[in-house]
């Protein structure tokens, strides 16, 4: 049900969102996404789950083997104007069911705060499988104890669902990795300020 609510919010969202994001300050996803690029080889298998308008798809699909995820049939429409190189798939990425030992990083830049707690343990013992050995994840999770929360955002119905950062990290660990970088990074939205949980982690 959660994954309805987000996939029709965000079809039903258009350019409002395009608009709200172009009003974050400080935003560090640029930082983290270089960190993460600067670790790779060119031609590198890239997976990019929730990938929305595609804003990080293209810097990505410039050097890497980049296929895209998002639930959104309309942001996927975006994503491929963006990033025509990149490969696309039309899914929640909690269901995806790809190969062991498939790409070389994931990537997932404010998404996993989508995604319902108890499916974040599952969803990265996923990533790690679809990795080689020694693969990358980068990701930014929710800071909040929020079990489930649904209601009105920029216009449309969303869902929204996070773990404390010390939880995050757990996780991260108990599903096989090893945490390169581990911050709480603060910028601001055009509500206000937010704070995301940004993790870089290598598969072991």
């Amino acid at each position: 049900m959660s994954s309805i609510i987000v996939r029709d919010g965000y079809d039903r969202m258009g350019d409002r969102f395009e608009s709200w994001a172009a009003e974050i300050r400080d935003d560090p996803r640029d930082e983290w996404r270089a960190d993460l690029c600067s670790r790779l080889a060119a031609g590198a298998r890239v997976l990019e789950l929730g990938c929305g308008r595609g804003r990080d798809t293209c810097v990505l699909a410039e050097r890497f083997a980049v296929t895209a995820v998002d639930c959104s049939p309309k942001m996927l429409e975006h994503a491929r104007r963006k990033a025509p190189r990149a490969t696309f798939l039309n899914s929640d990425f909690t269901s995806l069911d790809l190969d062991d030992d498939s790409f070389d990083a994931v990537a997932s830049f404010y998404v996993f705060n989508h995604v319902p707690r108890g499916q974040l343990a599952p969803l990265l013992r996923a990533i790690h499988d679809w990795l080689v050995p020694g693969g990358l994840l980068l990701t930014a999770f929710g800071t909040s104890d929020t079990e489930a929360w649904t209601g009105e955002w920029l216009g449309v119905p969303m869902f929204f669902s996070s773990f404390p950062p010390e939880r995050n990290s757990q996780l991260a660990r108990e599903a096989g990795f090893d945490i390169l970088r581990d911050e709480l990074v603060t910028f601001t939205e055009p509500e206000g300020e937010a704070t995301f949980h940004w993790i870089l982690a290598r598969s072991i």
